[in-house]
């Protein structure tokens, strides 16, 4: 279900040259004296709302890994010297499965500090930089080194750098950076479209549809609408007592999410933790496990019965509408054995991503109106009643096959505590391999092969378990490449449930994103496209760049998208954030508009800045499509899950250039 809830949290849009240009963050210093010889030097970001700050603490992991915070001071033994480490916050821990470890990052504010004691007692001022990368949700932002010139009296400035320090050597450049893109009119901006918790009210309903097809649930819609519209001498009063009574079960399941809300205002990194704390992952897979034995009817899982009985007899007893409540809830007890492991799927979908307890809600209210929504419909036109199929051995049918897809969302959170651990128990392969024997299991079942304690002899397959069968079938075949080393191993329809692309038995190429020829620098990159007459792609990225990899492995991979880069474009790939230095020869110092002097150093240096230069976006992942002679082939992209769409904006530069 993850996979699904994740396209909530999904952002499509382009990007143009007149806004893109991003600043979310802000940084202030400021200095506290001790005592005569010993200070305290504080470091304030302030960030803009949805953006991150990384630790400082350097991930474990591949190359592919945040960029950490870093402070550098200007000590020497005969200055002063610092007192221990750079203070930092707590800030919040999160596995990401992009990166696949553990992540420590800061939001909204985030203040460093840094005790130095004086060596030399003349000492006024403390030089300091900050090296730092930001991200939110959508982008990550290159790399920036923030200078400080930190007064020990008090007042402290940023650091610009030496203006005078520019030569005719660093101009000139600095100018060969600018490569006049042209084309800018041609193509107008288009704005973001942002989509809403509806898709996981949905998602809800859908969940409390099917629960309404179990054996806990479906034979009491009859019994319980039987019992207001004929129990009560009052049509009216019963109908309406009756729609009470459904609002009540709406009410009861929105409820059931409050507590969630409660612990992410007093701690948001409790809900962000369950996704990533082993042992929670690991209760998580037993839970699942056992609530898949028993939809097989091995056993019944149900809450005392004290409870239900006593709700109840308070139903009967007070009666109005706190009796009607009442009724309500013991049907939520009652109903608990089917519903459980539904609402199981529900909260460990919802908690083990962004937004975790808003999207709870959502989906708790799907759920809770589609539980609802026959109570009242049925109460107002009683004949439909008469449609309804009677109670049988398809409900048993339902209730098994729930069991399989709890058994396969069972190993989702084992794959989780396994990306944690770094284990290699469940790699991808693994991981799909084992939903492939599920899913068999399932169709041998649906076509009557296995039985389970509560089936009876299947006589003759019913037209709806044969479809289900098929469909099964057709999915099991479809999960079949994705044991493969090939292109076609992505499983595009599942993106983001099993393990990453690269968590996989096989070596994977390393040349370039998905194995494709990309190269790494834009002016011998220009050159193979003027010798092989063909348009570029230019795609400006970043080893630390999260949506980066998602666009790799969950757009880039589409067959036509990958035949396409690999056929029709050359590819350029510039890495905003790699930390290889420059030659000598080629660094430099460049001026910014704003007047700050930015020192060229490494490689990411040149690219980051090259993009804010010339495209005025300094956020990752960018696209551009570009002619030989630097026409824009179609306007900017960013972060674009839709294949379908990055296909059409590729195929339409494609389309440009032949013109």
């Amino acid at each position: 279900m993850r996979y699904l809830i994740l396209l909530l949290t999904t952002l499509l849009f382009s990007t143009t040259l007149f806004s893109q240009t991003l600043d979310p963050i802000k940084w202030e210093a400021s200095v506290e004296k001790e005592t005569e010889d010993t200070y305290v030097l504080y470091f304030k970001a302030t960030l803009d709302k949805g953006w991150h700050l990384y630790s400082q603490k350097e991930a474990e992991g591949d190359e592919i890994a945040p960029t950490p915070t870093g402070f550098t001071f200007d000590n020497t033994p005969q200055t002063y010297t610092l007192v221990g480490e750079t203070n930092e916050p707590n800030g919040i821990e999160k596995y990401d499965n992009i990166f696949e470890m553990e992540v420590k990052y800061f939001e909204n504010k985030a203040v460093f500090s840094q005790k130095i004691k004086l060596v030399d007692k003349n000492v006024k001022q403390v030089n300091a930089e900050v090296f730092f990368s930001v991200c939110d949700d959508e982008r990550c932002l290159a790399p920036e080194t923030v200078r400080f010139n930190v007064n020990l009296d008090g007042k402290t400035i940023e650091n610009k750098g030496n203006l005078d320090s520019i030569t005719v050597k660093d101009q000139e450049k600095s100018k060969a950076l600018h490569i006049d893109v042209k084309g800018w009119d041609i193509f107008p901006s288009e704005d973001a479209e942002e989509k809403s918790y509806f898709t996981i009210f949905i998602l809800g309903f859908l969940g409390g549809l099917i629960a309404l097809l179990t054996p806990c649930v479906f034979p009491m819609i009859p019994l319980t609408v039987s019992f207001f519209t004929k129990g009560n001498k009052d049509r009216k009063k019963g109908v309406f007592n009756a729609i009470l009574y459904a609002f009540f079960i709406f009410i009861i399941y929105i409820l059931l999410s409050l507590p969630f809300h409660l612990l992410d205002s007093l701690d948001p990194e409790i809900l962000n933790n369950i996704s990533t704390n082993v042992t929670l992952n690991i209760v998580f897979f037993i839970i699942f496990i056992v609530f898949a034995i028993s939809f097989f009817g091995y056993f019944e899982i149900t809450l005392p019965a004290s409870w239900s009985n006593r709700l109840d007899s308070k139903a009967n007893s007070i009666g109005g509408v706190i009796g009607i409540f009442f009724m309500a809830l013991t049907l939520a007890l009652v109903s608990f054995s089917c519903t459980g492991p539904i609402l199981g799927s529900l909260l460990g979908g919802s908690l083990s991503s962004d937004g975790g307890a808003m999207q709870l809600s959502f989906g708790m209210g799907g759920f809770g109106l589609a539980l609802a929504l026959p109570f009242g419909l049925f109460a107002l036109f009683p004949n439909w009643l008469n449609s309804l199929p009677k109670s049988g051995g398809w409900l048993n049918t339902v209730k098994v096959v729930l069991g399989f897809i709890e058994l396969a969302l069972a190993f989702k959170f084992l794959s989780n505590a396994d990306l944690v651990e770094h284990w290699g128990i469940l790699k991808r392969e693994i991981f799909i391999g084992i939903w492939i024997i599920i899913g068999t299991g399932m169709v041998l079942y649906l076509f009557g092969k296995i039985r389970f304690p509560h089936d009876s002899p299947v006589q003759k397959l019913s037209a709806a378990r044969k479809a289900l069968g098929v469909l099964t079938l057709a999915f099991v075949v479809y999960l079949i490449p994705g044991l493969t080393n090939t292109v076609y191993a992505n499983l595009k329809l599942l993106s983001g449930f099993p393990p990453p692309l690269f968590y996989s038995i096989y070596e994977k190429e390393a040349h370039g994103p998905l194995g494709l020829n990309a190269y790494t620098d834009f002016e011998e990159g220009l050159k193979a496209a003027k010798v092989q007459n063909k348009p570029i792609m230019l795609d400006f990225t970043g080893w630390a760049c999260v949506n980066c990899r998602k666009m790799e492995e969950q757009v880039w991979s589409h067959p036509e998208i990958m035949d396409i880069l690999k056929n029709e474009y050359i590819l350029i790939s510039l890495y905003v954030d790699d930390r290889k230095e420059l030659s000598e020869k080629e660094q430099f110092k460049y001026l910014k508009p704003e007047g700050r002097v930015k020192d060229i150093t490494t490689i990411g240096d040149k690219w980051a800045t090259f993009q804010t230069l010339n495209f005025k976006n300094n956020s990752q992942p960018y696209y551009v499509l570009l002619d030989t002679n630097i026409n824009l082939l179609n306007h900017t992209a960013a972060y674009t899950p839709d294949a379908n769409e990055y296909l059409k904006w590729l195929k339409a530069g494609l389309k440009k250039i032949k013109k």
